[in-house]
């Protein structure tokens, strides 16, 4: 079997890594106080699913694991893309506007 169509717990743990710098990278802007609020909920999904991938790594459940790092990664990703973070220019880690 081809292995780039596995899920393994290295790989799940590459994308926590890769998830983690991220959350690290981005940073807010200048936002009004409704942006801000809005970013605080998106920042919160982000750490929601990071914290299941966690706990579903721990259980063993890779599929689910992978899943949900992605979905965190995708809450910072979104967050830059309409610009309420800034992604500092790295088009590896995000979706720049």
């Amino acid at each position: 079997m081809d292995e780039n169509v596995l899920i393994t717990e290295e790989r799940v743990k590459k994308y926590i890594s890769i998830t983690l710098q991220a959350r690290k990278k981005a940073t807010p802007n200048n936002l009004s106080k409704a942006d801000l609020e809005r970013l605080d909920s998106m920042m919160r999904m982000c750490d929601d699913y990071y914290s299941d991938s966690k706990y579903f790594l721990e259980k063993g459940d890779l599929v689910r694991a992978f899943g949900a790092i992605n979905y965190s990664h995708a809450w910072i990703d979104a967050a830059v893309k309409i610009g309420l973070m800034d992604g500092h220019g790295d088009d590896v880690l995000f979706t720049l506007p």
